[in-house]
């Protein structure tokens, strides 16, 4: 039997997709300063590296962006209050520093440190449920609400990812995703 404190947590591989997705512009970024100029060619220099990293890029943010469009169901809510946490999608910029930085994809101490530090920031990412704090998803017009509703007598504050922004007196349908996170369905349809 697992801990009420695990029971809701994100699994393991949709929490790497969503990671993965996260920092798929960094990974770009990393294939493009690949490429060799004064090569004649259009292939970067480590071709089946590049490949492997553009395929887990495509692979992760077509999942999550189907994912978070694919949500129906879930529970009825009346909105109380709303504040827009968008902003805090900035959070991932940090380890975008390392794309000024010279990396050889083809060396492996480099490749194995920025994994290092990659791993620990996805625990840390995990542990912590910020996983969704995603700035593909930002990118596709999703937004990070904190927002306080009612459900029957209980009342509930939590973190919803949602298409539009919800109003306060409003209905919507979310669909609990981990502990205080939340995907609204239908944001535009509340009534």
């Amino acid at each position: 039997m697992s801990s009420p404190d695990t029971a809701l947590r994100l699994h393991p591989w949709a929490s790497l997709l969503l990671f993965i997705s996260a920092y798929s512009p960094l990974l770009v970024i990393l294939v493009i300063k690949d490429y060799d100029p004064q090569q004649l060619q259009w292939l970067p220099r480590h071709p089946y590296f590049a490949a492997l990293v553009l395929l887990l890029v495509i692979v992760s943010c077509v999942g999550v962006l189907r994912a978070v469009r694919e949500v129906q169901n879930g529970l009825t809510v009346k909105v109380t209050k709303v504040s827009n946490k968008s902003g805090e999608m900035f959070g991932y910029t940090i380890p975008y520093m390392v794309s000024f930085l010279r990396i050889d994809l083809g060396d492996w101490q480099t490749l194995l440190s920025l994994f290092i530090f990659m791993a620990m920031l996805f625990v840390v990412a995990y542990r912590t449920q910020t996983v969704f704090v995603n700035p593909v998803l930002a990118l596709a017009g999703y937004m990070l609400i904190d927002c306080t509703f009612e459900r029957g007598a209980a009342e509930t504050q939590a973190l919803v990812i949602t298409k539009g922004p919800l109003k306060t007196g409003k209905s919507y349908v979310i669909e609990r995703v981990s502990h205080y996170l939340y995907i609204a369905a239908h944001p535009d349809s509340g009534h």
